[in-house]
């Protein structure tokens, strides 16, 4: 975009030609949408939902709690290997994936990414199988790698918002500060809830608590981020994704009020579960639409910018 110079009367200094409102070229996008489809914003999810889990079940393996050490432990399984399956589906063929461990760039949350899923993956893998029948043989090495894999899960959980807001995408850069808060507090809204649904309410206190940590954060972090954004905050309102976020905010409340005031009541307990999962989804693809709007309209991309120069002039 051009700026043209403000022109002033010779008689009283008033300016004849105002500013100049944003523009690009034809109305062109400035940068890029990504590439991806619903794979990634379901990838995100799942990680989050496998971190989580991990974290839960080290704590209840620790602590004596069986049922939920079972729940966690298989719930990790089952979403890291689901979201392992939706990034090579992205990506075409595992063989990328492999070939992404070739070189180690931490610079880059791409490889260190990359190499957290490849660290974090086979122990949570091993602490799964071992709770699955006929796989006994794998118990005595279950505790060991599952408080491996819960070691690494806070990086899991958040190390994919850090990847999103690193791009040129406006509405996922101007949220780098807050968004990898939103994503640990999603994640453990997910796991509090998978527990909720999967064990008894008497062993599930801690999913609760979690979940209603989760929730706080969340809901916290977001508001933050959408003050802070500016313009690039507008396609978080709007749209699917505006659509998706609303019902996100409305199933987290929902889901941390059953986990606060439904104690040992199992309907209430698989209703808040089922809630937060929800919630937890609808976050991810919510942040992922608004970010794909704002890289499709060129404001988003142009306001910011001379809005940076202003500032610094």
């Amino acid at each position: 975009m051009t700026r043209p110079r403000r022109q002033r009367s010779a008689r009283d200094g008033a300016p004849v030609v105002p500013d100049a409102t944003f523009t690009s070229y034809y109305g062109r996008p400035v940068v890029k949408a990504s590439p991806w489809e619903a794979d990634i914003p379901a990838y995100l999810f799942l990680g989050g939902l496998a971190a989580g889990s991990s974290l839960l079940a080290a704590g209840a393996d620790l602590t004596d709690r069986p049922a939920l050490r079972r729940t966690g432990r298989i719930g990790a399984l089952a979403a890291i290997s689901a979201s392992f399956a939706a990034l090579v589906h992205d990506l075409g063929k595992p063989s990328r994936f492999v070939n992404m461990l070739r070189v180690a760039k931490p610079t880059s949350p791409m490889s260190v990414g990359t190499w957290l899923v490849s660290l974090y993956g086979p122990q949570a893998g091993i602490a799964g199988a071992a709770e699955l029948p006929g796989m006994r043989w794998l118990r005595p090495f279950a505790r060991p790698a599952g408080l491996g894999a819960a070691t690494i899960a806070p990086a899991i959980a958040t190390y994919t918002a850090v990847l999103l807001s690193d791009t040129a995408t406006p509405s996922w850069h101007e949220a780098h500060r807050q968004l990898p808060f939103v994503f640990a507090g999603s994640a453990a809204c997910a796991a509090g809830g998978l527990a909720m649904l999967g064990t008894p309410p008497d062993q599930a206190g801690p999913a609760r608590r979690l979940a209603i940590a989760g929730a706080a954060t969340e809901l916290i972090a977001e508001r933050v981020m959408v003050d802070s954004m500016g313009v690039a905050a507008e396609p978080l309102h709007t749209g699917r994704a505006g659509q998706l976020l609303r019902a996100s905010r409305a199933l987290t409340t929902l889901g941390a009020t059953a986990a606060a005031l439904g104690g040992r009541s199992r309907i209430v307990s698989t209703l808040g579960g089922a809630a937060l999962l929800a919630a937890s989804a609808a976050t991810r693809f919510g942040v992922f639409e608004a970010g794909q709007a704002s890289a499709n309209d060129p404001k988003y991309t142009v306001v910011p910018q001379r809005d940076r120069v202003e500032s610094r002039s």
